[in-house]
């Protein structure tokens, strides 16, 4: 089912190993330019108007009443809510520790230099509803933007043909332990666009425009993020999930298994890369992706994405060798099945987010690990970073000199500033100081 790469022996550039999914972001942003311009004109009834066209439905108002949350909240069965306040209170006490404390520094005295960080002041959180339900994903948005102080919390996600043009239930019920109220039965280009421009609503309320969006969606979602930005900030363009598993003849092939049908669960886009330098482990992996496959409810879909040319089973020479490989692919997720495998992770230089051991596999982090499941896609990890506390503050330098301090310093200002070119600068300083 998975296709076998065999590197050993050879000199090949690793990053040439495994292709991503192909999909033509920009296809789709001009395929979703005019629902964009649609809603910038025409506000709430463009967005009425394009989720009844998209998806088959038209919800009773685009804001869900408050009663409608709590109402979803109170319906939850006992080990549904005890779960999803487990992985809050996780979440909670990991990116509680994320948060960035003010920092001045004294550079001369009578000059200091503060950094301040500061919260973003309205974002609006993207939970997508297709395949599956996502409240988990209400949570990874939801809770670093708090702990980072972010006032205005906006969510919105897809009305569902099933739940009278309502977002789902249980995302509903997500919102309400979190204590956010402002939810949006929208979703796709037009649920961005809406966030980006705000709307007045037909009852005389109005989602106001935020300064940043943040969450996964499909295509269309990452193409709308990617046009409207300028107007407003994004956390990344989410590509389709992926995991890769560095493994050698220590991990047990039923894990290793396991792991990779569970992301290739999501999407039949998704990718699954086993990189091993175990040709018995390889053959293990192989045989029970087979037995697990046939007994797995959504088979069609994973087999569809463990088949296509994102997803293989990598043979390297040796575990420095593997490192390289996966180095180079930079996955969303990264499973370190191997002895020492901490030292080995401690080794990785590129991953969305790390999971050590054959105990601390990818599901724990979707849900319950505390980590953020929000992570860089298609090889962004080389230099993103996942939704974080950070994503939503910014750092502010305040400068605060006496005249002494700039007495002190004013020469090579004026040097540099003549140095550019530009006198002006050297001028500023100078009519201060004679």
């Amino acid at each position: 089912m998975i296709r076998r790469i065999d590197l050993r022996g050879q000199s090949i550039d690793p990053r040439t190993v495994v292709p991503r999914a192909a999909m033509d972001v920009a296809d789709a942003t001009e395929r979703i330019r005019p629902i964009l311009e649609d809603v910038r004109l025409h506000g709430a009834e463009a967005v009425m108007r394009w989720t009844e066209q998209l998806d088959g439905v038209r919800p009773p108002s685009l804001r869900v009443p408050t009663d409608l949350l709590q109402a979803a909240a109170d319906a939850l069965p006992a080990d549904l809510r005890a779960a999803l306040e487990e992985s809050i209170a996780r979440a909670r006490k990991v990116h509680a520790d994320q948060r960035r404390v003010d920092v001045i520094t004294t550079v001369i005295p009578g000059g200091t230099v503060t950094e301040r960080w500061i919260p973003v002041e309205r974002v609006g959180l993207y939970v997508p509803g297709g395949r599956a339900v996502y409240p988990s994903s209400v949570i990874m948005n939801v809770v670093p933007a708090l702990v980072a102080g972010v006032d205005s919390l906006a969510v919105v996600s897809p009305a569902q043909r099933d739940h009278d043009g309502w977002p789902h239930p249980t995302i509903l019920a997500a919102c309400a332990l979190l204590g956010v109220d402002e939810v949006y039965a929208a979703g796709g280009a037009q649920a961005v666009a809406m966030l980006a421009y705000g709307v007045d609503l037909p009852d005389g309320g109005r989602c106001e425009p935020v300064q940043m969006v943040t969450g996964p969606g499909n295509i269309y979602v990452t193409a709308a993020k990617r046009a409207l930005q300028g107007v407003i900030g994004i956390d990344s363009e989410a590509g389709p999930t992926e995991v890769a598993i560095l493994a050698d003849d220590t991990a047990i092939a039923s894990h290793v298994a396991a792991d990779l049908i569970s992301q290739a669960e999501h999407d039949v886009l998704a990718a699954a890369v086993l990189v091993t330098d175990s040709e018995e482990l390889a053959a293990a992996v192989d045989r029970e992706v087979d037995r697990q496959v046939a007994m797995t409810k959504h088979s069609e879909r994973i087999i569809e994405a463990l088949s296509g040319s994102q997803s293989a089973i990598v043979l390297v020479d040796d575990v420095d060798a593997g490192l390289r490989v996966v180095d180079a692919y930079a996955a969303e997720h990264l499973e370190i099945h191997t002895r020492d495998a901490r030292e080995v992770a401690m080794r990785v230089r590129n991953a969305g987010a790390i999971f050590v051991g054959t105990w601390a596999p990818v599901s724990l982090g979707d849900y319950c690990a505390g980590s953020n499941h929000v992570l860089p896609t298609a090889g962004s990890a080389r230099h993103s970073s996942g939704l974080s506390v950070q994503s939503f503050l910014r750092g502010v330098h305040v400068v605060e000199y006496d005249e002494s301090a700039l007495r002190e310093v004013a020469g090579h200002v004026i040097t540099l500033a003549q140095a550019e070119d530009l006198p002006g600068h050297g001028d500023a300083i100078s009519v201060r100081l004679s």
